[in-house]
């Protein structure tokens, strides 16, 4: 154990000041538990913190899930206290209660009747329920820039997932997108910490307020700390990443999930500086128990502990991670199959004082805590019959306006689009027709590989719904380039670029749509952010016909078009739409929806120069022929309309900390049609000891004009805001000068004395 004393010896520096008070506690549940923890013994405490795979508890035979003796084993014997994940297909509500109702039916045999709790990766919508609402993943949703409607999807999601009895979410992901190269980009909320915290928190509310509701679930904000910035790209593996860096960038979205009442936290499944997150006591107890003063429950990711051993070789055994982990603050592991190993050497940890009976304690009184706080002792299985609304069309209509919202004009030359009516359109590309790349990984299955044979004929493709608006008489089909079926998510083939060619000549417009197969996580990664061979093939063939080309981007992260961009004629990107992305589409081509989406990330140009908006002054130079600079900058997006700003104001030029600085800009909407603009706030510190980002995203306000109408938009921030993370892990606020920045129109102010907090 002499290794596992030098790691965890590492762990320990320098630790800001408390951010946050605790989370409010309900004294009337608290007493409960300490009744209840009071009765528990050793074992029946390690079996809560427990959570196994639905799969390992039996089989699927005919279509249906059937369970096995395991079942007993588990729940009943070992007292596991969770179980996660679908069982190989997506049930439908009244299936799912009757997989739940034999679970909890278990668990209404053993001695302390404690319900276990269920957990699944309701990751845009009920994804893993049939008949579901599906929305847009959660990248397009931070393309809406609007807190309002990630809260009305939130409490749809829980209102659905309750229909199927499922009390509990691995929602939302809060890991910035900050390396396009990752899997999982789309699963968040873009690059910014503000953007994604704002919406990340509406998420949290819409779901989970007020929790005990039986319209309400428990959410998973995941993956704590700093897992989405590798620095191979590759899923799973190390971040190099100071701490400061993690505490200025990574922590800031999910500190607003936590101060919006979350109640599990799900952990990096990576590395930090070469040490698993999972055995990182500094970020789960001093950061997140402490400093955050987070009171729910912290669950491993999927094998973790146990990667522990087998992967990172820093235990040499499960046994010795299993006490690292529990010892640095898991309380829950998600094994997710081997759950009497991990109880029995659990135990025996305590047992040698190698885990002390305390930490046990304070594990499963925070499980215990939120299982009474989500009502699940008076109500262990709510029932489909009392959810009149799932899948409702008004739930329908809700995902098309999220998709309506973020589907993003990135290019419109000489006012291409709309299309006219009567326009005849040569619809080709591998994501023409297919609801699989509508929808992305997390999709009925985990890969979102079998979504066109379980969906198929319920919702529109791109093709489908464009035949819808504009009649299949004037629709021609030629896909030029298909995904290989039952392949990797990359390969696709050639299926004939001649026929689209030929196509072509008889029609008006090509619509082209590439992009990206479904694909998440490890699967997923990419060793190449280029579009493929073919795809880019069938590119430079339609651009060569003559036609106007409307690229339609459908892809979970930003593949690089720098060779073909210029010549087409419009640019839409749809992200990850959902089941309702092809009609909002095909409503923005026709004008029926004007386009007000705006990019949540920044769209490189190329493949080796992946700069965010957020940078250092050094990281903006290049000695190259051309200057680098992204395809399309963060917070960009075109309208069928357009926006001039003016008469940007700042209340005073002079602050001192504590102060507020108000910010009033008049926005007027110059076009001819009503439209949608985000604004935006920009702040840069000038001159700061530790060189400043070029500029950060401080405040934001989706508004709505019509066509020759004007608002007066006003951001009020505190000044304390603009601190940075010192390299002592403190918040510094320097005396000095600043500008801000909206729309183009740009102020400046100072701050009179330097403060650290």
């Amino acid at each position: 154990m002499v290794r596992n004393l030098i790691i965890t010896a590492a762990l320990v520096v320098a630790s800001a000041p408390a951010v946050f008070a605790q989370q409010r506690l309900n004294p009337v549940i608290e007493k409960r538990v300490d009744a209840l923890l009071h009765r528990m013994t050793l074992e029946e405490k390690v079996g809560q913190m427990a959570q196994v795979s639905i799969e390992s508890l039996g089989t699927v035979r005919g279509g249906t899930f059937l369970f096995s003796d395991k079942l007993k084993d588990a729940v009943t014997r070992y007292g596991i206290g969770s179980v996660l994940n679908n069982p190989g297909y997506p049930p439908t509500p009244a299936q799912w209660n009757a997989i739940i109702r034999e679970i909890q039916g278990a668990a209404g045999q053993t001695r302390l009747k404690i319900p276990v709790l269920y957990g699944l990766d309701d990751v845009h919508g009920v994804n893993y329920v049939a008949g579901s609402t599906l929305f847009p993943q959660q990248i397009g949703q931070a393309a809406t820039w609007n807190p309002a409607l990630v809260r009305r999807l939130g409490e749809i999601t829980a209102f659905e997932g309750r229909a199927a009895g499922v009390p509990w979410t691995f929602s939302p992901v809060l890991d910035l997108g900050v390396n396009p190269l990752w899997s999982r980009i789309w699963e968040g909320y873009g690059e910014d910490p503000l953007l994604a915290g704002t919406l990340g928190a509406a998420f949290v509310r819409g779901v989970q307020e007020p929790l005990g509701s039986r319209e309400k679930k428990i959410v998973s904000v995941k993956h704590f700390l700093g897992y989405s910035d590798p620095k191979s790209g590759k899923d799973r593996t190390d971040a190099w990443i100071p701490e400061h860096y993690l505490r200025e960038y990574h922590l800031p979205p999910f500190a607003a999930a936590i101060r919006a009442g979350a109640r599990n936290v799900m952990v990096n499944s990576a590395l930090i500086n070469g040490i698993p997150t999972h055995v990182n006591k500094h970020i789960l107890t001093d950061i997140l128990k402490g400093e955050l003063g987070f009171t729910g429950f912290v669950v491993s990711d999927w094998r973790d502990i146990e990667n522990v051993y087998r992967r990172d070789h820093v235990t040499a055994s499960i046994k010795e991670a299993i006490a690292l982990a529990t010892n640095a603050g898991i309380d829950m592991a998600m094994l997710p199959y081997d759950y009497k190993e991990y109880c029995t050497d659990l135990a025996a940890l305590v047992r040698e004082g190698k885990v002390q009976q305390a930490r046990i304690d304070d594990a499963v009184r925070r499980i215990l805590r939120v299982k009474m706080e989500a009502g699940l002792f008076e109500t262990p299985l709510t029932e489909a019959k009392d959810y009149p609304r799932f899948g409702s069309p008004e739930h329908a209509q809700a995902a098309y306006e999220v998709a309506a919202e973020s589907i993003t004009l990135l290019k419109n030359r000489d006012n291409v689009l709309p299309l006219h009516a009567g326009a005849r359109v040569l619809v080709t590309g591998p994501n023409a027709h297919s609801l699989r790349t509508l929808n992305g990984g997390w999709t009925y299955s985990w890969q979102g590989d079998r979504t066109d044979s379980i969906a198929a004929g319920k919702y529109h493709t791109f093709l489908d719904a464009v035949r819808a608006r504009f009649g299949s008489d004037k629709v021609v089909y030629e896909p030029g380039v298909l995904y290989k079926a039952k392949a990797k998510y990359w390969e696709d083939t050639l299926a004939g670029i001649e026929p689209a060619v030929r196509a072509a000549a008889r029609v008006d417009y090509v619509l082209l749509c590439l992009g990206e197969n479904s694909y998440t996580e490890t699967p997923g990664n990419l060793n190449d952010l280029e579009l493929s061979g073919n795809q880019l093939a069938l590119a430079q063939a339609m651009i060569a016909t003559g036609k106007p080309v409307i690229l339609v981007l459908n892809e979970g992260r930003p593949r690089i078009i720098r060779r073909i961009e210029p010549g087409t004629a419009a640019i839409l990107y749809t992200y990850l739409p959902g089941n309702s992305g092809a009609d909002a589409l095909a409503d923005i081509l026709t004008g029926k929806v004007v386009p007000g989406g705006k990019l949540p990330i920044t769209y490189p140009r190329y493949a080796n120069d992946l700069l965010n908006y957020i940078h250092k002054p050094s990281e903006a130079q290049s000695n190259s022929q051309e200057e680098a600079r992204p395809q399309f900058p963060f917070g960009f997006g075109l309208s069928y309309t357009t926006f001039a700003y003016s008469d940007l104001k700042i209340n005073k030029d002079q602050f001192l900390p504590g102060d507020s600085a108000e910010f009033t800009i008049t926005v007027t909407n110059t076009g001819a049609r009503e439209g949608s603009e985000v604004v935006q706030l920009y702040c840069s510190d000038l001159v700061a000891s530790l060189t400043p980002d070029v500029r950060r995203l401080r405040g934001f306000e989706k508004i709505r004009l019509a066509a020759g109408a004007s608002r007066t938009v006003r951001f009020r921030i505190a000044v304390n805001d603009l601190a940075f993370i010192a390299p002592d892990n403190r918040r510094l606020l320097e005396e000095g000068d600043f500008a801000a920045e909206i729309g183009g129109q740009k102020a400046s102010f100072r701050v009179n004395r330097t403060v650290r907090f």
